[in-house]
């Protein structure tokens, strides 16, 4: 049984729903909006590797906090509120370095925010945690709500729109987070007592993971920075693109409904390399097919695995490796190698590619990193399978 009650469980259902809102505006949109302010691929590429880019350093100081204050909650409000505030200067920007240094700012206190909540939300299930999938359900609802809403509001009143779109948005995530009950069960775990974290990441599984999450995110580069423009370029209106970003979205739910019977029956590692397969097929279907519109909703039913199941069995194994006091810097690390590292570097190679080689080029090397993964994953990481309450 859950040890969730139902009201711990709606609050912690609408931090994710409003946190991944704001991601349903910001992914598909953000780089149409910096477009829209005449900025090259080149720098529209470097400026998403910003955003992402904090993730490198963020999420572990602000996870370093929270596990040795033992205020994990608290460090959630304050980074949630310092998000929203430092977002309002992007209504000032007239430059490229003023729009990386505001970037910078509030993607700092935003990036630092979600590995605290999954540790948050995983203790609070307590027995049921693998039933995370349930909750974060409602981040993916919100995204889709956020980007279908978006896209409309895009196509009628052009790109700065989303400004007071994301104003809105991050301040809901801030009044969320101060809606959330604390961590009753922090500290609680082998961890407080066990092998150190250097000690932990030295394994050869735990390396694995982490090199197989870089190399994931790597991938999601280009369709982060540039799937949007890549369908614009092929005709596909902004409510489309919208709808198409909606659509691996829905896909990404129905999985976390299931997560729990996938992870029980297959464990970890196969669903983990059927991931990487799906998503290496993934990036050559849209570097081909762009201009197939049934292929890509088939490419963007994909998501459910490149994400959803990825993410999901992800979460499981960091839970697995970094138990007790050691949670919210193990969460730290999967969002800061995998999202920060990966994402960036994603972005950054992404932005470069497009202009040098084109779009089919940038899509083919994000299929080819996830193909290596795939060796990675085979040869080093090992198979957790639990039994579930």
């Amino acid at each position: 049984m859950s040890t969730t009650s139902g009201a711990v469980y709606g609050r912690l259902s609408v931090f994710y729903f409003f946190y991944f809102a704001a991601l349903g505006v910001l992914i598909p949109f953000w780089g149409l909006y910096l477009l829209s302010l005449d900025f090259s691929a080149r720098e529209i590429g470097e400026l998403l590797a910003v955003l992402v880019g904090t993730k490198l350093v963020a999420p572990y100081i602000w996870g370093l906090i929270a596990d040795y204050s033992g205020r994990r909650v608290r460090v959630i409000q304050i980074g949630s509120f310092m998000a929203a505030a430092s977002f309002l200067l992007v209504y000032y920007v007239e430059s490229y370095w003023f729009m990386a240094g505001v970037m910078v700012l509030y993607s700092f206190f935003w990036n630092a925010v979600i590995p605290q909540y999954d540790v948050v939300t995983m203790n609070h299930l307590g027995k049921s945690h693998r039933r995370y999938g349930l909750i974060r359900s409602w981040g993916s609802i919100g995204f889709i709500i956020a980007v279908i809403l978006a896209g409309a509001l895009v196509d009628q009143y052009q790109g700065r729109i989303i400004l007071p779109v994301l104003t809105f948005v991050f301040f809901a995530i801030w009044l969320s987070a101060m809606l959330t009950p604390e961590d009753r069960y922090y500290a609680i775990g082998k961890g407080d007592s066990a092998e150190k974290i250097a000690q932990i990441i030295r394994r050869p599984e735990v390396i694995a993971l982490f090199l197989v999450c870089f190399l994931m995110q790597f991938s999601h580069g280009a369709y982060y920075a540039f799937f949007s423009i890549h369908l614009e370029h092929y005709g596909y209106s902004k409510t489309v693109i919208g709808q198409y970003w909606a659509l691996g979205v829905l896909a990404e739910i129905i999985i976390f409904l299931i997560m729990a019977k996938l992870l029980n029956r297959y464990g970890a590692k196969k669903l983990v390399i059927t991931s990487l397969i799906i998503a290496s097929v993934r990036w050559i279907l849209t570097a081909y097919f762009a201009d197939s519109w049934w292929i890509m909703a088939i490419s963007q039913t994909m998501h459910a695995a490149t994400f959803g199941l990825y993410h999901a069995v992800a979460i499981y194994y960091v839970y697995h490796y970094f138990t007790g006091k050691l949670q919210g810097r193990g969460q730290a690390l999967y969002n800061s190698l995998g999202f920060g590292a990966g994402g960036a570097l994603g972005s950054l190679i992404s932005g470069y590619g497009w202009e040098a080689m084109g779009a089919t080029a940038t899509y083919l090397i994000a299929s080819s990193s996830t193909a290596v993964a795939v060796v990675i994953s085979i040869a080093l990481m090992k198979d957790i399978k639990p039994a579930y309450d």
